[in-house]
């Protein structure tokens, strides 16, 4: 009999926060530390697939393209993408590997290097709205923007910043091979970063300007997958209400229906939570049981069906 399927989408930040020093050593250490969490799923007799994000190291990425650009040519955003899936792919892939032996637990480990199409005709192609990379001065920023055709944007105070279109991942074209290697005792890495962004232009599929929401992509693959559980992790135990005010309550399960009606109200915004109930929410309404929100350390309590989190429901 088949075992049950758990997609796990967790943050680039859980393995390079900003307060890190941003060696390698540092990373891999985090890295391993998630991964042993991660084996509180395995144990619970689920074969496992995670989907990582990749904020910090996409822009570390990029300050390297930019220092080194009169050397080598910078190349587009999507070969950022990829570039991180190898790195932090490999990072993970060493991670697991090493926790599996500790644990004494027999399973093969593969990263798959992942391309998720997108429509040519989604509006967020027309109006960028998602930061990467370093901050700039406003005459830094210019100069991109005339010599690079760069949207960019004053962040928060701190200084400019690219802006770039997330659109919407519409299909993951290695989901079979997804598939088969989780169905065959394999934990696999996939998606990461939300995905190298790709389209149809032309008679092929070409890569796209663009970064995807990682949690939108898990969601995609989770539903398309059949997957039993689909599990985001975040920097918080639980979703919270009316958050950061003197009225701030947790939420321990929300229907589909309430959490479409506190989206509508304002409760999750598109910079924080918003994304990732959006995510459970369509893993919910395509066919999947329930999708869990919550922290790394509480990944073990949740499998139990005792810990402190966040469950999502029909």
């Amino acid at each position: 009999m088949t075992k049950p399927i758990a997609v796990v989408a967790f943050g680039g930040n859980a393995i390079l926060d900003a307060g890190d020093d941003g060696s390698f050593t540092t990373q891999l250490e985090k890295a391993k530390a998630a991964c042993r969490q991660m084996l509180a799923i395995l144990h619970q007799g689920y074969q496992l697939i995670l989907v990582h994000g990749n904020g910090p190291q996409v822009g570390n990425l990029l300050i390297q393209f930019e220092k080194a650009s009169d050397v080598i040519p910078v190349p587009p955003l999507d070969v950022a993408v990829a570039t991180s899936q190898g790195l932090l792919g490999h990072m993970l892939e060493i991670s697991m590997r090493t926790v599996l032996e500790e644990d004494r637990m027999q399973r093969e480990v593969a990263t798959v290097l992942t391309q998720v199409v997108v429509s040519r005709d989604d509006p967020a192609f027309a109006q960028p709205t998602k930061p990467i990379g370093p901050f700039y001065s406003r005459e830094q920023a210019e100069h991109y923007r005339q010599t690079e055709g760069w949207h960019v944007v004053e962040d928060s105070g701190r200084g400019w910043r690219r802006v770039v279109c997330s659109p919407l991942p519409r299909k993951v074209l290695e989901l079979n091979t997804i598939k088969y290697l989780a169905e065959n005792d394999t934990v696999v890495i996939a998606c990461g970063g939300g995905g190298i962004p790709v389209n149809y232009l032309t008679d092929s599929v070409v890569g796209t300007d663009g970064v995807i929401d990682k949690d939108a992509t898990a969601a995609l693959l989770a539903y398309n997958i059949g997957a039993e559980r689909f599990i985001i992790l975040t920097g918080v135990p639980q979703v919270c209400l009316d958050y950061g005010k003197p009225t701030e309550r947790t939420v321990d399960a929300m229907t589909v229906a309430e959490a479409r009606s506190w989206l509508e109200a304002g409760q999750f915004p598109s910079g924080s939570m918003g994304p990732k109930i959006r995510s459970a929410v369509e893993y919910v309404e395509k066919g999947g049981a329930e999708a869990i929100i919550t922290s790394q350390d509480n990944i073990v309590a949740a499998m139990q069906q005792s810990g402190t989190c966040t469950r999502i429901v029909k």
